[in-house]
């Protein structure tokens, strides 16, 4: 299983981004897929998270300006994130349970926020 994480960037404080996160090399629906990131210095963290019934859990830094959401027949995960602040500055990782929880997991896209 491949994770192919897309769409990070350089923003302006205010401003949004979009990434996506596709799965390849497997053949059934995977149930958790997420988004994690890690900021220099310190542990990664949970963003967001989703199951294959919908079933949403948000970082609570973020509820309310970020948003997950899936296409299950593409085993594609997105998150949307709006009104970005400089503290969301991180690598985001996407990763998805495949044999057991979050053991898979894509290369990172770099999220810049300036201020």
């Amino acid at each position: 299983v491949q994770l192919q994480a897309s769409g990070g960037g350089l923003v302006e404080a205010g401003g949004s981004l979009r990434l996506s996160c596709a799965a390849s090399g497997i053949r059934f629906t995977i149930n958790n897929m997420g988004w994690y990131r890690q900021a220099p210095g310190k542990q990664r963290e949970l963003v967001a998270s989703l199951d294959s019934s919908s079933s949403t859990r948000y970082a609570d830094s973020v509820k309310g300006r970020f948003t997950i959401s899936r296409e299950n027949a593409k085993n594609t995960v997105y998150l949307q994130m709006n009104s970005l602040k400089p503290e969301d500055t991180a690598v985001y990782y996407c990763a998805a349970s495949i044999l057991g929880p979050y053991d898979s997991w894509g290369q990172g896209t770099q999220v810049t926020v300036s201020s």
